[in-house]
């Protein structure tokens, strides 16, 4: 998705050639076709079934925030960060919080990762243990980072093409299994979306806290504001409808899934994480089985290399700003160009919690401080529309209140363990942004005095 450089006069810049379409198209790459495949078993059993129903929720909430994130890249083209849109528009130190909530994210991101690829692979190999395959990704991730190999965006968008078939080949075994063996009727087919027989409010929003996962990466967009004709209308309508699009497909996805495995047969323990894949096993065989497994593994991998990367860079980013000691995070390699020492952190992290986290937690954690970072959003923009702006926009105190509202109502619907770890790391963050403050002053005043 990379546009070649013009110059106007001495300064180059880029070329605005991107349409809506491209950046609807960019961000389906980003988030995956495949994206609530991952997560069906976790969710499934959290809500007792109903995972259609957690993420139309998890889609409303997501859409007013879209708003909110394409609001805001009006203002901060080229910034593209909640930790800008929140430290600029509310106070550095809410900005800070919600950069450092973003930063558990990008750390949690390849912890599931590697732990859904372990599981993976030993659907493949299951002689092989846990253990030796956590061990073998998590290096995978970090040797790949300290060598800097990234995939190229045309890389990115063929697997995104390629996991698109795969999703359209298991849908035509699902719709055939549905239709000639398991056979659903009358009430059966609405049961993806309300049972009464296993359905509790609580267990529904727990379930659709975790589903927001699926959602996560379409903020990427509005880093594209550069290169896009017409930004300022562009960029949200592409934010919303990525959002609607993933919405759709994913309900879709799970409610195949859902009439294939009904919830009264709730996922076993061994096979949770990878629920989705046993689905594919009971519609389409082995055959179905290993290639969805093959790609899923594949998105994953990819999912966990990239997060590790992004954690790196925003580690670097915050050690070369001070926000962390800079001696130790605020330098890279003179031979790779690489933040090696933020690569090797990352890696022990990785591993440790691929030991001590399980997917299910991991995934509750990352939405945790993706919801700060949401109703962060959200936040600014309201301030910033309804209070500072005197540009006119529909219903500027309205849609950030509702996608305020809503995504703390999910946010406080979290597993109260997920709650406690994440407070527990916001916690660290306030402490650490105190002893660097601290840190500053003397240096502060030693050049004063100079």
């Amino acid at each position: 998705m990379s546009t070649p450089t013009t110059e106007i006069g001495s300064t180059p810049g880029l070329r605005r050639t991107l349409k809506l379409r491209h950046l609807i198209l960019y961000g389906i790459i980003i988030i995956q076709p495949t994206a609530p495949m991952s997560i069906y078993g976790v969710v499934s059993n959290a809500a007792r079934g109903h995972v259609v129903t957690t993420i139309l929720i998890a889609m409303v909430a997501m859409l007013f925030t879209a708003v909110s994130y394409g609001r805001m890249a009006r203002v901060y083209p080229s910034a593209g960060s909640a930790y800008t849109y929140v430290g600029s528009e509310l106070h550095p130190l809410a900005g800070y919080v919600v950069g450092w909530s973003m930063l558990m994210d990008y750390m949690l991101n390849p912890i599931i990762c590697s732990i859904w690829c372990s599981a993976a692979a030993q659907n493949i190999i299951p002689q092989i243990p846990y253990a030796a395959w956590a061990v073998a990704f998590v290096a995978l991730f970090t040797g790949l980072n300290l060598m800097g190999v990234q995939a190229s965006s045309r890389v990115n968008a063929g697997l995104a093409l390629g996991m698109g078939i795969v999703v359209v080949i298991f849908l035509a075994f699902g719709i055939h299994y549905i239709a000639l063996v398991a056979e659903p009727t009358g009430y059966a087919w609405l049961r993806p979306f309300y049972d009464p027989a296993t359905f509790a409010p609580g267990r529904l929003f727990n379930g659709a806290s975790i589903a927001v996962l699926t959602y996560i990466g379409f903020d990427g967009i509005s880093t594209m504001s550069e290169e896009v004709e017409n930004p300022r209308r562009n960029i949200m309508f592409a934010t919303v409808l990525t959002c609607l699009v993933i919405g759709i497909l994913s309900a879709i996805e799970v409610y195949v899934a859902q009439l294939v495995w009904p919830a009264t047969v709730p996922f076993a323990p061994a096979i949770v994480d990878t629920a989705y894949v046993h689905v594919a096993l009971r519609v389409g065989g082995k055959f179905l089985f290993q290639l969805l497994n093959a790609t899923l593994l594949v998105a994953n991998m990819g999912s966990g290399i990239a997060a590790q990367f992004g954690a790196a860079r925003l580690l670097y980013g915050m050690g070369r700003e001070n926000a962390l000691p800079r001696r130790f995070f605020g330098v890279v390699s003179p031979r790779t160009g690489i933040p090696r020492n933020n690569v090797l952190v990352l890696g022990v992290i990785t591993l440790a919690g691929a030991f001590t986290l399980t997917f299910a937690k991991g995934a509750e954690m990352l939405n945790f401080g993706a919801f700060i970072a949401f109703i962060g959003v959200n936040a600014a923009a309201l301030v910033h529309y309804r209070f500072r702006s005197k540009e006119k926009v529909f219903l500027p105190a309205l849609l950030p209140l509702l996608g305020m509202a809503i995504c703390a109502f999910i946010w406080l619907n979290l597993d109260i363990d997920a709650k406690i770890l994440g407070a527990s790391w916001v916690a660290i963050g306030l402490l650490v942004y105190l002893l660097m403050r601290k840190a500053k002053k003397p240096q502060a005043a030693e050049q004063a005095g100079a």
